[in-house]
């Protein structure tokens, strides 16, 4: 890599070029060669499990957090330490619980963590995705929190940074910590090994101190992310929150203008690194005679004739997604332009997830319903409005209804960054579409040439979908130009890079403390 790609501070890079995944990997090599690396998430990249035929198959979940970081596990031969969630997935390691991945072609390491479904429920259910998840996404779902959610959550973070410290095995490793399950294991490691490198990366919204400020146990949270010596957000208005917050709520130094905080001799990094996707893979599916094939399927699936207006949505089941919302402003939309009876279909394909919380469940009743009181008002013969999908469907066929859309709309309520929007932008080869998308994504702050709308307003929804369906085509194009341009330059792996570039600043600022230290004795 050429010496421009180094950010000129924390978390920016004056670097505009396009990176590739080879590119990365080489700066990685030339990086961390000697280093080895730990990467950690509470999700494993590869899940073993039984098949009816009696064989074990292994699969790659689709996860934004898998695409993002194996180019660092890949490059480095690294580690990554996981937990073991798949049926199969004891029946497939060796003595030290781990198994070399990908099955194919065997690159790096998976180390998996065993949990007991009672820790998965406390830690993972209930204190990570009814208490974090609320409180970071300011949801308007009361966060629970309870006592002894928390104290699994701490066992749990424990039971993570002992097979990190195992793996390490005292020397020093560059430590790569995913997200608000694990926000404790910095702050072991550092006190365990303190020849560790440690980075996390918060992929969610950090709540401003206000709202921070419910969770009983926001001291011990912030002290846990301040055993990093790197700490990285979305976006600066997420890093800025923290820093107030650590200002404010714990004891420490904060220097806003160098973004780092000091607390007992330690200095922790605080960036903004807004994730990306990998738009050369994409751009490359969309283009693929598979999608086309698939989109000729969905054309006879969904029953469309050639002079209708498809809306897309597609997003895993979410009351931080704003379904209830959207479909609201769809009922409105129909109400403003009568004119788009029997015109307008839309389709809302959902994943479900986390099906075992009460929130989840209630919120998916509540969409069916809705669905059916405005396809029985608004029918006409054999035409309803909305088509609701709450089913898997594949890549290649979820890239086709993306490229069928003439809209997809994106209406989070708050969103880290979104990383559909971007999909649907890259995967768009044909350079047309409109995309309608919440101001409050990280994404909205990249994706300019989109119709950005409030999401609680129905009826500015509603006005948004009404413009991005009667767009003209120049318009369309330009826009769309705009945003794959933006999504190109700034991909998965210009991320990384810039991550990387701040790493090796920590690195060689530890480094010279060591130097300084030892002159001093």
């Amino acid at each position: 890599m050429q010496s421009t790609n180094v950010p000129m501070s924390i978390g920016e890079s004056n670097n505009t070029n396009h990176c590739t995944r080879q590119q990365l990997q080489e700066l990685l090599q030339n990086s961390f060669g000697d280093l080895p690396m730990l990467l950690v998430s509470n999700r494993e990249p590869w899940i073993h499990s039984h098949c009816d035929n009696g064989w074990i198959e292994a699969n790659r979940p689709a996860s934004g957090l898998v695409t993002a970081l194996e180019p660092f596990a890949e490059a480095t031969g690294g580690t990554w330490i996981a937990h073991g969630s798949g049926n199969a997935d004891r029946c497939t390691v060796d003595e030290k619980d781990a198994v070399n991945v990908p099955p194919d072609m065997p690159q790096y390491r998976l180390r998996r963590v065993w949990l007991s479904k009672a820790e998965v429920e406390d830690y993972y259910s209930n204190l990570s995705n009814r208490g974090l998840w609320p409180l970071c996404h300011v949801a308007f779902v009361a966060p629970l929190f309870e006592h002894h959610h928390w104290q699994v959550y701490r066992e749990v973070n424990q039971r993570f940074a002992e097979v990190i410290l195992e793996e390490a095995a005292g020397k020093p490793a560059l430590v790569f910590i995913q997200d608000y399950h694990l926000s404790l294991v910095s702050r072991i490691l550092r006190e365990a090994n303190p020849n560790l490198i440690t980075v996390q990366f918060w992929h969610v919204p950090w709540p401003n101190r206000e709202v921070l400020r419910t969770f009983p146990y926001a001291d011990e949270l912030i002290h846990g992310l301040l055993g990093n010596d790197l700490l990285g957000f979305q976006s600066k208005s997420h890093a800025h929150n923290f820093l107030d917050a650590a200002d404010r709520l714990v004891e420490a130094r904060v220097d806003l203008e160098q973004e780092q905080v000091s607390q007992n001799g330690h200095r922790t990094l605080v960036g903004s690194y807004p994730i990306s996707i990998d738009f050369d893979y994409w751009n490359e599916v969309g283009a693929s005679d598979e999608v086309d094939l698939s989109m000729k399927q969905w054309i006879s699936e969904l029953n469309l004739e050639t002079d209708q207006l498809l809306i897309v949505g597609m997003e895993r089941l979410d009351y931080t997604k704003g379904l209830m919302q959207r479909l609201h402003a769809i009922d409105r939309l129909l109400q403003l332009d009568p004119s788009l009876k029997g015109r307008l279909q839309v389709v809302q394909l959902l994943v479900s997830s986390r099906g075992t919380i009460s929130e989840y469940r209630i919120l998916r009743q509540e969409i069916e319903a809705l669905t059916r009181q405005i396809n029985r008002r608004w029918a006409d013969g054999g035409w309803r409005p909305i088509q609701l999908k709450i089913e898997d469907r594949s890549l290649i066929d979820r890239v086709a209804l993306l490229r069928l859309g003439r809209c997809c709309v994106v209406s989070s309520l708050h969103d880290g960054m979104n990383l559909v929007a971007k999909e649907f932008v890259a995967s768009r080869s044909d350079g047309d579409g409109t995309l309608v998308l919440s101001r409050f994504t990280g994404s909205a702050q990249e994706l300019t040439g989109a119709l950005l709308v409030n999401p609680y307003s129905v009826e500015a929804l509603a006005q948004s979908m009404q413009r991005a369906l009667l767009m003209p085509e120049r318009e369309r194009r330009m826009r769309m130009t705009q945003m794959r341009k933006q999504v190109a330059d700034q991909n998965i792996y210009q991320w990384g890079s810039s991550i990387v570039s701040d790493i090796q600043r920590v690195r060689q600022r530890k480094a010279l403390k060591s130097d300084v230290s030892t002159l001093t004795v």
